[in-house]
């Protein structure tokens, strides 16, 4: 079962870093933002993972699809709030 602190949870966090992502210009910053957000979906409940990332293991965890799955993942979630 997915809980709303869960959710809201993982909104909160997900949303304030893709911000700091989009708008960011440095490669290490944004390279660090993509190390702590494959760090939290680790630790994720798998069932709001599967959730947000429609099955896919890769999600928010590919360097080439990063930027798309963070700002789908923040919609997914707003969308479950």
């Amino acid at each position: 079962m997915i809980t709303r602190d869960s959710i809201e949870t993982a909104y909160s966090f997900l949303h304030q870093k893709r911000n700091v992502y989009i708008h960011s210009s440095l490669d290490w910053q944004k390279d660090d933002i993509e190390y702590a957000i494959a760090a939290y979906v680790d630790s994720m409940s798998q069932e709001l993972y599967d959730a947000i990332s429609g099955g896919s293991v890769e999600f928010l965890r590919d360097h080439q699809h990063f930027a798309e799955d963070i700002s789908h993942a923040v919609e997914q979630l707003e969308k479950m709030l």
